[in-house]
């Protein structure tokens, strides 16, 4: 009976591992449609930004048949995607170099970026969210209410360039633009590319300030998008719960409150929560460009508005295709999480 029984679970979770596996790669095949169908139908010719507005006819078409767009459209598509899954994203026309390889030396400075901003969210925005919920109609849940709606409202661009002219264009509390200050660049070896952790490795305290600061402007202010964003969501989950039966059994019973809130209610509202997180977490690996631009961060939303403004496709679609995957990838991870923290999801 036990062998039945464990032969049955191992077919399930076989049969639940295949249909995930299909399901992951019917999403990643249309991101790749999309990102073709996106350098097909923008108005950029692709061999002139090659070779340039100048090079002659018989040039532009040696060029354009061996970048293969004399070939009919679904073999280009089969041929992009065979590339793509060979880790192979063209080569970028601003660098000379392969997408990927530039892609990688971008990409520690925004996950960087991104990873101290979601902890703001969640450290500041869902204690916040419970108290709102918990004060409903109180001082409290206004103000975190207006907080929020200015999150939602205000440009991010414009909090950034405000945030430019007090802090260091007038007051001088924080340095201005970039990751870190001109003299101290190219002294710390990009082990990881995380700068932080590579001034750690390196033990250059002074450089690690100094990177410190420059973070500081940029990660708060994708850090309140996120808060606001967080907060909000918090608030929701933990008025429902409030409102259920198991929480007024709780309080009959004597359980004492902070418990009822931190534990009970809070603790129900863990699994939505974790969508939301890794949701506000890919938005902010895609959604920084704007503050990478205003902050001129070296992530990957600059080098992908570098590439916009310089007609560099293969830069821009093989940006799209990592931020898809990995916005794929943090919602496979959270749905692990789902089957990890609750027992019915298993």
């Amino acid at each position: 009976m036990l062998q039945l029984f464990t032969i049955r679970r191992v077919k399930k979770a076989t049969h639940q591992t295949v249909r995930l596996l299909i399901m992951v790669a019917i999403t990643f095949f249309g991101l790749l449609f999309i990102t073709f169908l996106i350098g097909r139908v923008v108005p950029i010719d692709p061999v002139l930004a090659v070779v340039g507005d100048k090079a002659s006819p018989e040039v532009y078409q040696q060029a354009r048949l061996a970048m293969g767009l004399d070939l009919p459209v679904w073999r280009q598509f089969f041929i992009y995607m065979g590339s793509v899954l060979h880790g192979d994203l063209g080569t970028s026309v601003l660098t000379a170099k392969p997408v990927l390889q530039d892609i990688l030396r971008v990409f520690p400075a925004t996950l960087e970026l991104a990873v101290i901003a979601t902890c703001i969210g969640i450290f500041v925005g869902i204690p916040l969210g419970v108290f709102s919920a918990v004060k409903r109609g109180s001082f409290l849940d206004h103000i975190t209410r207006v907080i929020g709606l200015l999150g939602y409202s205000l440009p991010i661009f414009w909090l950034g360039l405000l945030a430019l002219i007090v802090f260091y264009a007038k007051l001088d509390l924080l340095p201005g633009p970039g990751r870190i200050d001109v003299f101290y660049e190219d002294i710390v070896d990009p082990v990881t590319g995380i700068m932080l952790i590579d001034c750690i490795i390196a033990r250059e305290w002074d450089i690690f300030w100094n990177a410190l600061a420059h973070i500081i402007m940029p990660a708060t202010l994708l850090g309140y998008y996120s808060m606001a964003y967080l907060s909000r969501m918090t608030r929701s989950f933990m008025i429902e719960q409030l409102r259920q039966e198991y929480i007024l059994t709780a309080r009959v019973k004597g359980v004492a409150e902070w418990r009822v809130i931190w534990g009970h209610a809070l603790g129900n509202c863990a699994i939505p929560l974790i969508t939301v997180v890794a949701l506000s977490f890919g938005t902010l690996l895609e959604g920084s460009v704007l503050t990478e631009t205003v902050f001129a961060w070296p992530g990957l939303g600059l080098y992908l508005t570098k590439s916009l403004l310089n007609a560099d496709m293969n830069s821009v679609l093989g940006s799209t295709i990592v931020v898809g995957t990995i916005f794929l990838g943090v919602n496979l991870f959270s749905d692990f999480l789902y089957k990890v923290l609750d027992p019915r999801a298993r």
